[in-house]
């Protein structure tokens, strides 16, 4: 993160978003919406005062503390945050809700970053080709309450165990329940939403060895029972079957059986599952509960993949041109996949594919010229009325009306031939797949006596 931060030919644009994208591969015109920090960034050193001048201290929970700790309104997001510049929070600030507060931040600031007049912006970029690498979420869903998600106090999910255990987390990396106990049992329910019909079909792929990792930290940090109930551990990747042998030795417990309920009862939760390799029911009281939940879409992904003009698959993951041939393209020539916006994945295949996109992306930027397939769409000028239903129907955005009539960009052009289907004056031929050619060939076939071997 340092060394992109640092990096003298890449620029991070930070709190911003993509609203537009025009053009196609090689000429891609992108326009970035650029949030108000309230801080000038070239002015802000990252020292603290303003956060420790902020009035609305410790109100507002912390996004990479996972809901676990506390921020003030005026934050710097994390100790190793890249750039390391403070934030204000627009929905929190009292100066910027209510106009109250009398400034402080400002005040104490010695550098006069703080600019409470500060607007969004927007950038208009001219880029070659584009990495997405939007990332994942964590399921969240109402039907996690019936696991007491939301409900109990000491029951939460990986990322917000990840941050208990994290030195530079909200408790130092001691595991403690909420009201600061060591817990004396922990309990890991695996598959909650993935693998479920009703939830996410897909396996989540990384929780079974996040869930192997963290009941070690458990079981070494806090010295006491760890259970872990599975459906199928699934642990495909180099060392991973290794470790997971090493963690059972240690004294963890897996319980072959999807945990189905949880209840608080005399001030312990009380797991309820069905242990298959038993055959029984089983009642385990622990005092906290991690639910391995499912990794999903990030929020707005969907939104995303309109503006590019890029698939989705079914469960809402970006999808790739062919999934053995072309994994990190997309249809759209020059947009490339990388991590967990394709579907989940841990991190060493998560690096492995970053590096694929960009070499891929670095191919097409060293060539200098794009090629292009010759199935493409031709527009007959002469019988074109432009009335436009081509330019409604493309999936590409590869149509345009420029002076009364229909012109095609090869660039962007896949020769799906929907356009020429939807013409209703036939002014478009999709090359190679015009009438006469498909005639031609069906009359050939037709012609042709049978052989038999």
């Amino acid at each position: 993160m340092m060394d992109a931060g640092r990096h003298p030919r890449i620029e991070l644009l930070t709190l911003s978003e993509v609203v537009d994208v025009q053009g196609y591969v090689g000429n891609f015109r992108v326009r970035v919406r650029r949030k108000p920090r309230y801080v000038i960034e070239d002015l802000c050193t990252g020292c603290g005062l303003c956060v420790e001048a902020c009035v609305w201290k410790n109100r507002v929970p912390a996004e990479f503390e996972a809901g676990m700790g506390m921020r003030n309104s005026a934050y710097i997001p994390f100790a190793q945050a890249v750039p390391l510049k403070a934030v204000i929070d627009p929905d929190s600030c009292l100066w910027l809700v209510k106009g109250k507060c009398g400034k402080r931040c400002q005040k104490a600031c010695e550098r006069g970053a703080i600019d409470f007049d500060m607007q969004e912006e927007f950038l208009d970029l001219n880029v070659g080709t584009v990495v997405l690498a939007t990332g994942y979420d964590l399921l969240d869903d109402p039907s996690l309450e019936r696991y007491g998600y939301g409900v109990y106090d000491n029951v939460i999910d990986g990322m917000q165990f990840e941050r208990l255990s994290n030195a530079g987390g909200p408790t130092g990396g001691q595991i403690v329940t909420k009201d600061g106990r060591v817990p004396e049992a922990v309990a890991f329910l695996h598959c909650i939403g993935s693998r479920d019909d009703d939830a996410c079909e897909y396996c989540s792929r990384i929780c079974c060895m996040y869930a192997t990792k963290q009941a070690h930290l458990a079981e070494e940090k806090t010295g006491g029972h760890v259970y872990q109930f599975y459906i199928d551990m699934r642990t495909a990747g180099k060392g991973y079957e290794e470790f997971y042998k090493r963690v059972q030795k240690e004294g963890v417990d897996y319980i072959r059986g999807k945990g189905v309920e949880i209840e608080q009862e005399d001030g312990r939760l009380l797991v309820r599952a069905e242990d298959t390799l038993l055959g029984r029911l089983v009642e385990v009281p622990v005092d906290m509960v991690v639910l391995c939940t499912a990794a999903t879409p990030a929020k707005g992904a969907k939104e995303l993949a309109q503006v590019f003009s890029i698939s989705v698959d079914k469960d809402g993951f970006f999808a790739e041109a062919h999934p053995k041939l072309r994994p990190v393209a997309t249809h759209t020539d020059g947009v490339f996949l990388a991590g967990c916006c394709q579907s989940p994945k841990d991190i060493p295949d998560t690096v492995a594919q970053a590096s694929a996109a960009a070499a891929r992306a670095l191919v097409l930027l060293s060539q200098g010229q794009v090629e292009v397939e010759p199935t493409t769409a031709q527009v007959i000028e002469e019988h074109c009325s432009g009335c436009g239903e081509c330019v409604k129907v493309c999936p590409y955005g590869a149509i345009e009306l420029v002076d009364g009539k229909a012109r095609v960009n090869e660039a962007l052009c896949k020769g799906c031939g929907t356009c020429a289907a939807a013409c209703l004056a036939k002014a478009i031929l999709a090359l190679h797949f015009t009438d006469e050619e498909l005639v031609a060939e069906v009359l050939a076939i037709m012609s042709q006596e049978p052989q038999y071997a």
